[in-house]
């Protein structure tokens, strides 16, 4: 398999609620709209909210954003309204990581990697 490009496709209960959320609360860019659909940006991939689902959430699924600074990232959300799910904290593994969810209450995992975390350890020789 040669995977060239990739999305995270959600169904949102209310469409335009949650496009408001991604778009104006989180601040994600808009990268194409469609009838019935909108694809933002998300790093280095895709998120679509397409159609109209009615099965809300699952507990098994979450976005996981990495941010360059929680604490700001946490302050500019609460500015506008946003109430973390779960405060920013350092996690076993190293990453400091708060909770939010949209509309639907599918979880967002928001990550900062710190400075000396492996994951930023340049590995080239």
């Amino acid at each position: 398999m040669d995977v060239l490009s990739s999305r995270v496709l959600l169904k949102p209960s209310d469409p335009e609620k949650s496009t408001v959320f991604y778009r104006d609360t989180l601040g994600l860019a808009i990268y194409r709209t469609f009838p019935g659909g909108t694809v933002f940006f998300l790093g280095q991939g895709f998120l679509e909210l397409v159609g109209r689902g009615d099965a809300g959430a699952s507990p098994d699924v979450a976005l996981w954003l990495q941010v360059r600074d929680l604490p700001a990232t946490i302050a500019e959300l609460r500015a506008k309204g946003v109430v973390p799910d779960r405060e920013p904290r350092r996690e076993p593994w190293g990453l400091d990581e708060a909770w939010i969810s949209d509309p639907d209450g599918t979880r967002i995992v928001l990550v900062q990697i710190p400075a000396d975390h492996p994951l930023r350890t340049d590995v080239r020789q």
